[in-house]
């Protein structure tokens, strides 16, 4: 048995996932509801971890703090063996998390009214975060090809040219999972280059790669331009542990750091909290095992749902390469979202997320966590299956 098969009750916890889909989705109760929505995994982070923990909180010492050397050498000893790619602790700087770095990159490096660059469909936080700081969101959707999406450079190079000052990649993608081939992200590094656009890598789900793919950091293939390049990414997604609320920024220039400090400075946001290096140190050196058990757990969970509901009509599945969420085009169906979003709400009692969220590109299609016990799986395809009986 594995230890991923376990069913934690999470109702009553405060659980963003379970406890506020009432706000959500505009229901009354959800008592009923089997939520599969939010990047949230139903399962305890590595038991290192919790240890590392509890051990800090027995210490009952909470004072000013500041991240130490062993927690970021941690960093550079992660992404060397699982990327190859060799940073130096210098090139390190914290945040909160990485939608609260992209904010401060943002506030930092570009200027009110700057136009920034997303390419839908992709994670909502890339629509709001520049336009809540008073930046001009450009859109370049992906093009959809064979059950996948894929960039259309032209298209691409035609908005740099609109005075971009700033590309936000998603790597791996979010929603769809697709792992950029290196081909595609040096395209991405040259076409920038050229117009001289800073590029800010989103590479929170790095780890999570399935079925023996590999994760390029872009960054890795920068050469001359890596000061262009600013890497986010984050232990949070890869371990269950977004409430301890931990990120880091990577770059090599040393302008760019100066100035995102100030940012920090001029908003009051000061180190981590104490327990935040503390659960990045003790997953980066010890939660290496729990993780390939949890890749290949979800894998196996992504095939059952794919082998499931691809047996309906109208409904196509490609599997993800580097997520625990599943990106089911539903266009097929004959059913607007609304109508699709009510009969797996009321009818199945199942809460996924509509695809439009990401983008009018999304539409027609439903993201699925299934970071969960598989008997949590079977019960969600169950409930899939009689919503659209």
């Amino acid at each position: 048995m594995s230890i991923f098969d376990q069913t934690l009750n999470r109702r009553c916890t405060n659980s963003v996932k379970w406890d506020a889909m009432e706000k959500i989705y505009g229901l009354s109760d959800t008592t009923e509801i089997l939520p599969m929505w939010i990047a949230d995994m139903d399962f305890a982070p590595p038991s290192v971890v919790a240890a590392a923990l509890q051990k800090h909180a027995k210490e009952a010492i909470f004072g000013y703090s500041y991240v130490g050397e062993e927690a970021k050498q941690a960093i550079v000893d992660w992404q060397k063996s699982r990327y190859n790619w060799h940073i130096e602790q210098e090139a390190i700087s914290f945040s909160h998390g990485v939608v609260s770095a992209l904010a401060n990159i943002l506030t930092a490096l570009t200027q009110q009214g700057d136009k920034v660059l997303i390419s839908t469909p992709v994670y909502p936080p890339f629509f709001n975060i520049p336009k809540n700081n008073g930046r001009e969101v450009v859109t370049c959707p992906l093009v959809a090809q064979d059950e996948t999406f894929v960039y259309d450079f032209e298209a691409f190079e035609q908005a740099l040219a609109q005075n971009v000052k700033a590309y936000i990649l998603c790597n791996p993608h979010n929603p769809g999972g697709y792992v950029w081939d290196e081909a595609t992200l040096k395209e991405i590094i040259r076409l920038c280059a050229k117009y001289d656009v800073l590029i800010i890598s989103d590479e929170i789900h790095a780890d999570l790669m399935l079925d023996g793919a590999q994760h390029t950091p872009l960054a890795k293939l920068a050469g001359d331009e890596i000061n262009r390049v600013i890497t986010c990414m984050a232990p949070t997604k890869t371990f269950n542990l977004a409430g301890i609320q931990v990120a880091y920024i990577i770059t090599t220039d040393k302008k760019k750091q100066v100035l995102l400090e100030a940012v920090n400075m001029a908003c009051g946001q000061g180190s981590l909290n104490s327990f935040a290096p503390v659960a990045l140190q003790a997953a980066y050196t010890e939660g290496l095992p729990w993780l390939e058990e949890l890749l290949l757990y979800i894998s196996n969970n992504m095939n059952y749902v794919i082998a499931e509901l691809t047996q309906l009509p109208g409904i196509h599945i490609a599997k993800p390469q580097g997520t625990y969420l599943l990106w089911i085009d539903c266009r097929q169906l004959g059913l607007n979202e609304k109508e699709l979003m009510q009969r797996l709400l009321e009818v199945g009692k199942l809460a996924l997320e509509p695809g439009s969220k990401y983008g009018e590109e999304g539409r027609g299609f439903l993201r699925m966590n299934v970071a969960c016990s598989f008997d949590t799986v079977k019960d969600a395809v169950a409930r899939f299956k009689l919503a659209l009986s």
